[in-house]
């Protein structure tokens, strides 16, 4: 796998000057905050090597090198899922990408279905925690040593201090968040009502498909990691409606400005 990395490594630094100290995970109907970023350079995926294809219609797949809150990032607009057919390894190579490249902290952003019954449609979560339902793990198989340990800790996933900025600009701007605990489930299938119900009941309060498998090899490779979510359906009993993809982009187009602002101030301050 090091040989694919580094491969792609230079690839990018053959391409841009950037030398990014922040990654940012864009998630679906959530790639507005482009528009807050200074673009210095765009590259498209199916041009980088070793790099997957995303294969959703909501996702554009091009990586963004610029300027954003006084701070050299890449974002990637558009990422990579376990249910289009990859290997949890294709799905999180990105973000061992992005940590060659010099990141130093990892920002991620998705769509969610909400199982806390206090939840509203709309709602923003920063994740606090997440529970790994996806059937493996992208550590699984040899070790390499040079990215990080073999058992990894999972105890702080999601970093307290970047956690606590983002509450004070939240606070700041009258924006409400909730912190939460997000299930990480393959898709793409939406949940039934008894696959939310015992979400919840084992202690989550948001689902999605992704997020979770890219945490763990961020924090495998030690790197801070922050994650928002915003709640565009509800998986509460008597709260359940038929939900189609394009409802899920208009839900996180409207309550995007607001995640916007917390993550570009975030970066700001950090």
């Amino acid at each position: 796998m090091l040989e694919k990395i580094n491969e792609a490594v230079t690839y990018l630094q053959g391409k841009t000057e950037v030398k990014p100290e922040l990654g940012i995970i864009l998630g679906t109907g959530l790639g507005g905050l482009v528009n807050e970023i200074n673009i210095i350079d765009t590259i498209s995926y199916e041009n980088i090597p070793n790099f997957p294809v995303s294969t959703v219609e909501s996702h554009s797949g091009k990586l963004i090198f610029g300027e954003l809150g006084g701070k050299h990032v890449m974002a990637m607009q558009g990422r990579f899922h376990f249910y289009e057919g990859y290997s949890l390894e294709e799905v999180t190579f990105p973000v061992r990408v992005m940590k060659m490249l010099g990141i130093k902290r990892l920002v991620v952003s998705n769509a969610s279905g909400g199982v806390n019954p206090d939840y509203e449609i709309g709602e923003i979560m920063i994740l606090k925690d997440h529970i790994n339902l996806f059937p493996g793990n992208p550590l699984i198989g040899k070790n390499i040593d040079d990215l990080g340990p073999r058992f990894p800790d999972m105890s702080d996933a999601y970093d307290v201090d970047m956690i606590a900025i983002a509450e004070t600009v939240a606070k700041e701007n009258n924006i409400r968040v909730a912190k939460g605990i997000y299930a990480g489930l393959t898709g793409p299938t939406l949940e039934t009502p008894a696959e939310y119900k015992m979400i919840n009941i084992l202690g989550a309060d948001a689902v999605g498909m992704s997020t979770v498998p890219e945490i763990i090899v961020a924090r495998h490779m030690e790197i801070p990691c922050f994650a928002v979510s915003i709640i565009t359906d509800l998986g509460v009993e008597g709260k359940i409606q038929k939900v189609s993809v394009q409802d899920v982009i208009e839900v996180a187009n409207r309550q995007e400005p607001k995640m916007t602002k917390i993550i570009k101030e975030l970066i700001a301050r950090v």
